[in-house]
């Protein structure tokens, strides 16, 4: 946790910025959690009010802190990949749990060979698996 706050802290004095309690407590509240929704996020988040959220939530997308991951025509937050591993997701449809893939060495070399067969630098991808968890179905 330490050298994940010191790069925080690093990150938003290199934009600018410092690291204030609010930003530390929305940092916290996505740390180790799986995708929140803004909503989850602010629930998350009782003393902090719901105009500070949105202000910290836009500021570390700018800051490549935080990423978007759409599911379907809604968003999740989740940590960028500075601060936890590269992983794609399994959305259910029914309840909207979002699980985190970590197994994926096979669909990152076959997401790295199409980008190449179709001579295309990749910079940056997100897969998203839709269906239905175990617990809905």
């Amino acid at each position: 946790m330490v050298a994940k706050n010191t790069r925080l802290a690093t990150i938003l004095r290199n934009g600018g910025h410092s690291l204030t309690k609010p930003r530390l407590a929305v940092f916290a509240a996505l740390e180790n959690s799986e995708p929140l929704t803004m909503h989850e996020l602010i629930a998350r988040l009782p003393d902090i009010d719901r105009a500070t959220t949105y202000r910290v939530i836009d500021l570390y997308q700018q800051l490549g802190i935080v990423k978007r991951l759409q599911i379907g025509w809604k968003y999740k937050l989740e940590l960028s990949d500075d601060f936890s591993s590269h992983h794609h997701h399994l959305s259910c449809l029914q309840c909207g749990k979002t699980t985190p893939i970590h197994e994926d060495a096979q669909i990152e070399a076959l997401i790295h060979a199409i980008g190449e067969s179709n001579n295309f630098k990749i910079s940056d991808h997100q897969l998203e698996i839709q269906g239905t968890c175990s617990s809905c179905r």
